[in-house]
């Protein structure tokens, strides 16, 4: 089936037209591929689905491997402006290139550390951004 991403070569496939571009896209159960690519894309900067992913063999499976490389566009613009946490999203994105960091992913230790890192992260952005805030 076309509308399947594991069901072509994704890294060869070019990425969906951002809204507002005049595109007419097709829609897959309503949503457009763009609409369906940054809702999974932004689902990577949990790490619990991380570990999911993993436990449920994916991140060992070449196609889908192929398919996070192709997503990396979402690094670029005009895609990353749609993201809404860009920080944890795009780092995880970067992680799953590397075959280490797939096969460990699926340690409970490295998922609560990743965590941890994200909630220090919010934190530490939002003390700088409103320091008069406490």
């Amino acid at each position: 089936m076309a509308s399947d991403p594991m069901s072509v070569n994704s890294s060869a496939r070019e990425p969906p037209a951002p809204p507002g571009s005049g595109a007419d896209e097709p829609k897959y159960g309503g949503y457009t591929r763009f609409e369906l690519e940054l809702e999974f894309v932004q689902a990577l900067g949990n790490p619990l689905y991380l570990n999911h992913l993993a436990s449920r063999k994916l991140l060992s499976n070449p196609a889908f491997i192929a398919y996070l490389d192709y997503l990396q566009y979402w690094s670029r613009p005009p895609y990353l402006k749609y993201i809404t946490y860009p920080g944890p999203t795009l780092k995880n994105l970067e992680l799953l290139q590397q075959e280490k960091f797939r096969q460990d992913i699926i340690s409970p230790d490295l998922v609560e550390r990743l965590r941890l890192e994200g909630m220090k992260a919010g934190i530490d952005w939002h003390r700088e951004s409103f320091p008069n805030t406490a």
